[in-house]
């Protein structure tokens, strides 16, 4: 509830904090005339040829402010799954997901394990354990985030196996 402020920030600062990952999940304290900002980054901007970072949008915040962030998700356990094991594929449906959260909050990653999925196993929004105050902003269905696909060699077999004529004798 501040008037913008336009700052410079140092480039190799910002390069620092932009490949360290995590960067627009991140709270960044931003002393302005002697005062600390608490903000957000929103948007970063690169130069077209040389892949520098040009200008950075940040969202200033406070302990109670509920922001949207994308949160990348990573999956663990794969050595546990029996599907994965048997030559199954793990179809990523979202690699990020949308959550609405407290500023202080935000999560660096959401992991999902997939110890125990089996061929043909979807994992959906429910079945991740998110932090306390931390909801998807779809909230109106159970969304799938992966799937365990059969492997196509046993789906070439399982259609050729369905579509061979009968046996005529």
């Amino acid at each position: 509830k501040q008037e913008p402020a336009n700052i410079q920030v140092g480039e190799r600062e910002l390069s620092k904090l932009l490949h360290r990952g995590h960067f627009m999940n991140s709270i960044v304290d931003i002393q302005i005339d002697g005062a600390t900002h608490r903000t957000l980054p929103r948007d970063v901007q690169f130069h077209p040829v040389s892949d520098r970072p040009v200008h950075v949008d940040f969202l200033r915040v406070s302990s109670d402010t509920t922001v949207r962030v994308m949160v990348p998700v990573v999956f663990t356990d794969e050595a546990a799954s029996p599907g994965l094991k048997r030559g199954a594929v793990l179809n990523i449906v979202r690699h990020e997901i949308e959550l609405e959260c407290p500023a202080e909050r935000i999560p660096d990653q959401l992991n999902i394990s997939l110890a125990g999925a089996e061929i043909g196993a979807s994992i959906h929004i429910s079945a991740v354990a998110l932090p306390e105050g931390v909801v998807p902003t779809i909230r109106d269905r159970d969304f799938t985030i992966a799937t365990i696909a059969a492997p196509s060699g046993v789906c070439a077999i399982f259609s050729s196996t369905t579509m061979a004529a009968p046996d005529a004798s």
